[in-house]
């Protein structure tokens, strides 16, 4: 799974799981992403006004260049 934390209104991937506050989860696949921003999923997880547009637009420019290697 794949760490998400609010950094003020939009989200920061971090992959170490090492950053402060609340984090939340996601699969690290396009179809759990768009599933995840139209339920507008990270805002509530995070208890943050984070937009869901953003945060997807974060998260697929990480996963298009960091897709995970061997499953």
């Amino acid at each position: 799974l794949l760490r998400v934390v609010a950094d003020g209104t939009t989200v920061v991937v971090d992959p170490r799981r090492r950053a402060p506050g609340r984090g939340a989860y996601v699969h690290p696949d396009p179809v759990c992403v768009a599933l995840a921003v139209k339920k507008r999923a990270f805002g509530r997880t995070l208890r943050a006004p984070v937009e869901a547009a953003a945060a997807g637009a974060v998260l697929s420019a990480y996963l298009d260049g960091a897709a995970p290697a061997g499953g």
